[in-house]
């Protein structure tokens, strides 16, 4: 029995030592990883931090390339045009007037499969012919639906039906520090996409639009790009890329976009009314400073100064004069000229605010009835 025993216990001992040197001559060093340790195609476009494939190819069809033209007359300046030469020989030798076609380009977001497209107003204003490009590289026609040029925005459809829309994400929770991708078609180049994160928020007071409430990011925009989408990590859109912060005309860091919210409100707006409707005072108005203050006697350094009251407009009519502060709008109280712009636009033309303030020292409240803001005159 010992002897037995042993040559079992020889023989499992010898077998296992035979097993271990044959998978270690013949196993590779790639398949010793456990599975964890190897990363899956499918993991790597999965997370975030590694790649934002995902996201791109979810909005990327929904981004199109905007070609416009338009004709323009360029008159000569020659001798011929001269008053003292046509005073003796007439328009026989008057040189006619060139025509010249311009073309230039940007980005469009398609916010309908029904064929609706929003864009800045700056892509396509005066244009005679606008075409859109897809991704796939299709070329529809495109004509505008309304336009806003308080806030540099437009509405174009194409009659092409079932395209391609994105996820609209919500630009309320959009914070410093966020993954952003700017897509669009910088310098005809093609549709391209560029990573930065979110820089700031509501910036305003830019000089850039009548509305502003800007999204900043350090993602590259350039020319060609405005009207094109801002996208979250996930593919959501969240902006629409509108103008740059450059002296070159080359992206600096310091790009714009106009918030989804506010973008999607003014569309809304042209679809259904085929305008923007907004409140409207008919005052001018400048911040208080603590000259100001001193000089009005103000207990605090607050509110707006009216600086001036159009003749016939609503605050004229309900008794609003230059030199009187403006310290609340409907008990909301202002820090700035932006503010009374911002409050009473949302308001609807035909109500009525009331409006807290002084006059030469003493408090006043006058109730003011709202009226439609003027649209923005097209300059010859």
């Amino acid at each position: 029995m010992n002897r037995a025993f042993t040559y079992i216990a020889t023989s499992t001992v010898a077998g296992i030592i035979a097993a271990y040197i044959a998978v270690s001559l013949f196993t590779s060093p790639a398949q010793e990883l456990s599975p964890s340790s190897v990363a899956t195609p499918n993991l790597i476009h999965k997370e975030g931090p590694v790649s934002y494939a995902s996201a791109v190819q979810q909005a990327a069809p929904a981004v199109v390339n905007i070609f416009t033209a338009k004709l323009t007359v360029q008159r000569g300046n020659s001798l011929f045009d001269d008053p003292l030469f046509q005073r003796f020989f007439g328009d026989r030798f008057k040189v006619q007037p060139r025509k010249k076609r311009q073309t230039s380009l940007g980005s469009g977001v398609i916010f309908s499969d029904r064929g609706y497209i929003l864009t800045n107003h700056h892509v396509v204003a005066d244009a005679d012919e606008i075409r859109i490009v897809l991704s796939t590289g299709r070329t529809l026609d495109a004509t505008v639906v309304g336009v806003d040029p308080d806030t540099d925005l437009a509405v174009l459809k194409t009659d092409t039906k079932d395209l391609p829309t994105l996820t609209v994400g919500s630009s309320q929770a959009v914070q410093v520090g966020d993954v952003v991708l700017a897509i669009g078609n910088p310098f005809g180049v093609g549709q391209t996409v560029t990573m930065g994160i979110v820089s700031a928020t509501g910036r305003d007071q830019l000089g850039i639009n009548t509305f502003e409430n800007f999204i900043q990011t350090d993602a590259a925009i350039n020319p060609g790009n405005s009207g094109g989408a801002l996208i979250n990590a996930r593919g959501e859109l969240v902006g629409i890329n509108t103008a740059i912060f450059s002296k070159s005309g080359g992206s600096h860091g310091i790009g714009f976009a106009i918030p989804v919210a506010l973008a999607k409100g003014v569309m809304d707006q042209i679809l259904k009314k085929g305008r923007v409707v907004r409140g409207w005072l008919g005052i001018a108005g400048q911040d208080i400073t603590p000259e100001l203050a001193d000089s009005f006697q103000l207990k605090e350094q607050r509110g707006v100064l009216v600086s001036g009251v159009l003749e016939g407009g609503p605050a004229d009519k309900a008794g609003i004069q230059p030199g009187d502060v403006i310290a609340k709008i409907d008990n909301r109280v202002l820090t700035s000229s932006h503010d009374v712009l911002n409050i009473i636009a949302v308001i609807a033309p035909g109500e009525k605010v009331a409006i807290q303030g002084w006059r030469d020292g003493e408090p006043f409240n006058i109730k003011v009835e709202v009226s439609e803001r003027p649209r923005i005159q097209k300059r010859e």
